[in-house]
C-alpha cells in the first residue's frame, strides 16, 4: 500500500471511529426515575413452550455498596420485564440473571432524581401504632371498601374513580380475584388464569391453566393501581377470599405460592401497594391457619421493599402478634379493647370492617350514617383507624332483579350514603391536630379521650368524645399546660372555639346533646381553619 492508500485508509477509519462514537454519544439517555417511581425494564426473550414455568428472571439493583434483587416476570408474546422501585435518588446500575441465555447477564442503569411533590413514598409503620410515608409525611388511613370494583368494566370503574377524586377516602380494600357473592354475580372481563373451560356438570367451576397467567388480566390491574396512585389512595389488595366460584379459593399450595410471586413480582414497585393476605381468612375451608402462615412468609419473603402486611378474619382472629403482620386489620366493632390490644401486639390497628351504612336486610349492611360516624370517631379516639363501607340497594330494583344491584361496597359507582362527608370532616381534624396520631389515654368512666404528643412534654392535642353522653359540664385533667378549646359537632361539622385557655382541672360547661367532642390545642397552636 502506497502512502496516499495508507492516509486514505486511515482516514476512512477515523471516520468510522468518529461516526461510531458519535453515535453512541447522541444515543438516548436512559429516562431518569423519580424516587419511589418504577423503573422498568423490557426484554426479549423465548415464547415457546411454558415460559412462565420454565423461564426464571432475577435482576440485582446496585447503589454504591448496596444491592436489592427483584424477581422479572413474564407478560407473554415473548416479553419479558423487570420493575423496580427505587427508594434512593443517586446512579442505579442492574445485571440480570435467568436460566437462559437470551435473558442473563443484561445490564443497564438509570438515575433516580427527586420526587414529585405529592410523591411521599410508600407507607410503613411509625410510631408504633400509626403510620407515615416513607419521606416522613404523616398519614393516616381512611378508608373505604370496594371488593370487585376492578371487575365491573370500564364504565362502572370510570364512575368509581371519579367518585374516589372527592371522596374523603385516602385507602381502598380491593379483590384481586374477582367475587361470588349476593348481589355480586358478574362474570370479570378478565381472569387471573387463563380459562380452559367454563363451567359444566362435570366442572362446575370450569378449567382454568394454573400454570399460566392471564397479562391482560394484570395490565387492566395495574391500570387501576396506577390510577389509584395519581389519587394518593392506597390499594390494600386482598389475595385470597372465600366468595368464589371460578376455583381460586381451593388452588393447590404451589400454585397458590407460584401466584403470590408473580403478583409480587408485578406489582410491589408500586408504591400504594399493602397486602391483605385473605378477607375472612376462616372461611377459607380449603385453607389451614397454617396454610396462611406460610404464605404470609412467602410474601414478606419476596417483597423486596417490605410493603405492609396483614390479614382479615371472620370469627377467628388471627394472630396478630405475629412478627409476620405489620398490623392488624380487624373485623369487630369492640373499640374499647383497642388500646390493649395495640398494647399488646405493639403494633398499629385498622378496624377495617365495623359494618356497613346501608339499607339491606342483613345487620352488617344497614347502619345509619349517624353510627358509622359514630364508629369512625371511637376508633380514632381508641387510638385505632376505622374503614367505611356503603351497601345501599337501588330502590327502583325489584327483588328478582337483585343480581343487577350496584353496590358501593363491592361494585364501586356512586357513593349515596350521609358518612362520607362526616368522615371528611374527622380527617381534617385529626391532620390538623398531630404528625403523629391519637393515643388512647386512661378515659374516664363513660369519656373516650386520646392525646397525641411529639416525643415529650405536655399533649400537642387532646381530644375528648362524649358519644352517646350529654353532661352539661364537665371536668378535664389538662396538666400543667395551657390549653385553647373548641367544642365540636362531628354530626354537624361544626367548630365553636371557645374562650380563654385552660389548665389543671378545667370546668367547661357543655350542650346537653349527645355525640359531642371538646379538642384541646396547646396555646397559640389551635388550628385556624374552618374545617368542613
Amino acid at each position: 500500500m502506497n502512502r496516499r492508500e495508507m492516509l486514505k485508509s486511515s482516514a476512512a477509519a477515523a471516520l468510522t471511529l468518529r461516526s461510531k462514537h458519535r453515535a453512541f454519544s447522541e444515543a438516548p439517555a436512559p429516562r431518569p426515575i423519580p424516587q419511589y417511581d418504577i423503573f422498568e425494564a423490557t426484554l426479549e426473550g423465548p415464547a415457546t413452550g411454558n415460559p412462565f414455568l420454565e423461564i426464571t428472571l432475577s435482576a440485582t439493583f446496585t447503589l454504591e455498596h448496596r444491592s436489592i434483587v427483584v424477581d422479572g416476570f413474564y407478560d407473554g408474546n415473548g416479553s419479558y420485564k423487570i420493575r423496580f422501585m427505587p427508594d434512593t435518588q443517586g446512579s442505579w446500575s442492574y445485571t440480570t440473571s435467568s436460566n437462559t441465555v437470551a435473558l442473563n447477564n443484561k445490564t443497564g442503569r438509570f438515575t433516580c432524581t427527586a420526587p414529585g411533590k405529592s410523591n411521599h413514598g410508600p407507607v410503613g409503620v411509625r410510631y408504633t401504632h400509626h403510620f407515615a410515608y416513607a419521606d416522613g409525611t404523616p398519614y393516616f388511613p381512611f378508608g373505604t371498601t370496594c371488593y370487585a370494583w376492578v371487575h365491573q368494566g370500564d364504565a362502572m370503574e370510570q364512575e368509581t374513580l371519579a367518585t374516589l377524586r372527592t371522596a374523603p377516602f385516602n385507602k381502598i380494600r380491593m379483590c384481586v380475584f374477582p367475587k361470588h357473592y349476593e348481589y355480586n354475580h358478574n362474570e370479570p372481563q378478565f381472569y387471573v388464569f387463563p380459562r380452559l373451560q367454563g363451567p359444566s356438570d362435570e366442572h362446575p367451576q370450569g378449567i382454568n391453566d394454573y400454570t399460566r397467567f392471564e397479562p391482560a388480566f394484570f395490565a387492566h390491574f395495574e391500570k387501576r393501581l396506577a390510577q389509584l396512585r395519581e389519587m394518593n389512595i392506597e390499594a390494600d389488595l386482598i389475595l385470597f377470599h372465600p366468595y368464589d366460584r371460578w376455583g381460586y379459593a381451593g388452588m393447590a399450595p404451589e400454585v397458590d405460592e407460584r401466584y403470590l410471586r408473580y403478583l409480587i413480582a408485578r406489582l410491589a414497585a408500586y408504591r400504594n401497594v399493602w397486602w391483605s393476605l385473605a378477607n375472612e381468612f376462616d372461611l377459607m375451608k380449603a385453607k389451614t391457619r397454617q396454610d396462611f402462615d406460610h404464605l404470609i412468609h412467602v410474601v414478606q419473603q419476596f417483597d423486596p421493599y417490605q410493603h405492609l402486611r396483614s390479614i382479615h378474619y371472620s370469627k377467628t382472629m388471627y394472630d396478630y402478634a405475629s412478627p409476620a403482620i405489620t398490623h392488624a386489620s380487624l373485623q369487630t366493632y369492640d373499640f374499647d379493647s383497642g388500646p390493649k390490644w395495640a398494647k399488646e401486639w405493639n403494633k398499629p390497628i385498622v378496624y377495617d370492617e365495623v359494618q356497613y351504612e346501608g339499607n339491606l336486610r342483613s345487620r352488617w349492611g344497614n347502619l345509619t350514617g349517624e353510627e358509622m360516624t359514630r364508629r369512625f370517631w371511637l376508633g380514632i379516639v381508641a387510638g385505632c383507624y376505622v374503614t367505611h363501607g356503603e351497601t345501599y340497594l337501588n330502590p327502583e330494583l325489584k327483588a328478582e332483579e337483585s343480581s343487577t344491584q350496584k353496590i358501593w361496597w363491592s361494585h364501586g359507582g356512586r357513593l349515596s350514603g350521609s358518612s362520607p362527608q362526616r368522615i371528611g370532616f374527622l380527617r381534617t381534624l385529626l391532620e390538623e391536630s398531630t404528625r403523629r396520631g391519637f393515643d388512647a389515654t386512661e378515659n374516664p368512666y363513660y369519656l373516650n379521650a386520646s392525646s397525641t404528643h411529639s416525643g415529650k412534654g405536655a399533649p400537642e392535642a387532646i381530644l375528648y368524645y362524649f358519644d352517646f353522653h350529654q353532661p352539661g359540664e364537665y371536668e378535664f385533667p389538662l396538666g400543667d399546660a395551657h390549653y385553647q378549646a373548641e367544642l365540636i359537632d362531628p354530626w354537624e361539622m361544626k367548630r365553636t372555639p371557645l374562650t380563654g385557655t385552660y389548665t389543671g382541672k378545667a370546668r367547661l360547661t357543655l350542650p346537653v346533646k349527645p355525640y359531642q367532642a371538646i379538642r384541646f390545642s396547646l396555646a397559640g397552636q389551635m388550628p385556624t381553619s374552618p374545617g368542613v
